[in-house]
């Protein structure tokens, strides 16, 4: 088996850390534990540039920097109008090799500019982006990225579809994954009918080394462009990472400028109660409007969430650098939080496996009792959570206030 976050961008990407060249994704990749990464913005000339002058072919669809493989692969906007309504839908594209990356960047610039930012803008709906993609290169892989995002998501209640099968129509069948992304969980999903021919995959969406990870999905067989096509369009997932689902910034709906923020349930589609504008409907909402059955789950004795959907299973997380920082009661990027973490991550063999299944004991021995405490009392689940709406991400805390 193998870690793959396959969700990614670099430094030419809207919002992304300045650092992130080849070098800051690959150790990273390093410290958390993954084994393969996307090189992120496969269609920004410049970074192509880049990355054709720092990776080197592995020979097999992938590319290796700095002990860690890299497949290439990018995110995609696609605009259009459908049924009356402006749809904007994120898609993941990837492709075997830099040739065709480039090319189809060209084939891309057709419809907008590709230098303008990491994640381009397509005159192009979703079908016929697909089938642009497919017809640059057959082996294209795509995944529906975070398709609950209201704005931005296939499924999203903004601007999305009630369907992958009505936001990609004959395009469909090309379409191998979909990505829940950071708002939902497989859980969440596994109750929606409409998505039971399409493998669940969660990434990241990183903008920054330290979010590399955040989510990933852990594949089986040995990394490879074929293996990975073959494992992601057949369902070949072990088991996938997630953050909480209400971390996500956009699990309840509400209103972040009036500071509301609507309970499931409660028509935060409708309008904002403070001031009368409107309100974006959160993905919790959004999930149960399309949910077509009820999912029992459970968690094992490995602290992974099953249910009885037959679906892979999955496993909530809270980030090292997060329960260190409470610990000790500084920032995350202190120095305090930053020399424990980076011991941890490189002594334990990286910070997924510090996580999930390093010994409590060598956590301790490594840090401290309490920081070992936070990440066991993580792994059970016992966390104190308040989601995240409109834009604003929900907070993870370890402990109450009162220290119980």
């Amino acid at each position: 088996m193998y870690v793959a976050d396959l969700h990614v961008h670099s430094r030419y990407a809207y919002a992304s850390s300045r650092r992130l060249d080849l070098g800051e994704l690959s150790r990273w990749a390093r410290l958390k534990g993954i084994d393969l990464l996307s090189a992120g913005d496969l269609t920004h000339p410049g970074w192509m540039d880049e990355i054709s002058a720092g990776l080197t072919d592995a020979g097999d669809g992938l590319y290796e920097h700095g002990g860690v493989r890299f497949v290439l692969g990018g995110e995609v906007c696609s605009v259009s109008r459908q049924g009356g309504r402006s749809r904007r839908v994120h898609v993941l594209l990837f492709v075997p090799s830099i040739a065709s990356a480039r090319s189809l960047g060209r084939e891309l610039a057709r419809f907008g500019r590709m230098d303008a930012d990491g994640r381009p803008t397509v005159r192009l709906s979703p079908r016929d982006l697909v089938h642009l993609a497919h017809g640059v290169d057959p082996e294209c892989l795509v995944v529906a990225a975070h398709v609950w995002t209201p704005w931005y998501g296939a499924l999203g209640a903004r601007s999305g579809f009630d369907s992958l099968a009505e936001c990609f129509g004959d395009g469909a069948a090309l379409v191998a994954a979909a990505e829940t992304g950071l708002s939902s969980d497989p859980a969440m999903n596994w109750e929606v009918p409409s998505l039971d021919d399409f493998t669940l995959v969660s990434f990241s969406d990183a903008h920054s080394g330290p979010r590399l990870g955040r989510e990933a999905t852990v594949l089986e067989g040995e990394p490879g462009y074929a293996a990975l096509a073959r494992g992601l369009r057949t369902g070949a997932v072990a088991s996938t990472i997630e953050m909480h689902p209400a971390q996500g910034k956009y699990h309840h709906g509400g209103h972040r400028a009036c500071g509301y923020r609507a309970e499931p349930g409660g028509r935060p589609g409708r309008a904002c109660p403070v001031c009368g504008g409107g309100a974006t409907r959160g993905v919790a909402d959004r999930v149960a409007e399309l949910s077509g059955r009820r999912v029992r789950t459970w968690t094992d004795g490995d602290g992974l969430v099953r249910g009885d959907a037959g679906r892979p299973p999955f496993r909530r997380l809270v980030a090292l650098s997060d329960i260190v920082s409470e610990a000790v009661g500084r920032g995350p990027s202190s120095r305090a939080v930053r020399e424990p973490y980076m011991r941890l991550a490189t002594e334990l063999g990286g910070e997924l496996r510090a996580l999930v299944d390093a010994p409590l004991g060598d956590v301790a021995a490594l840090s401290t009792d309490l920081i070992a405490e936070g990440v066991g009392r993580a792994r059970s689940g016992r966390l104190i959570v308040e989601p995240g709406y409109d834009g604003l991400y929900g907070t993870v805390r370890i402990w109450p206030d009162d220290g119980a």
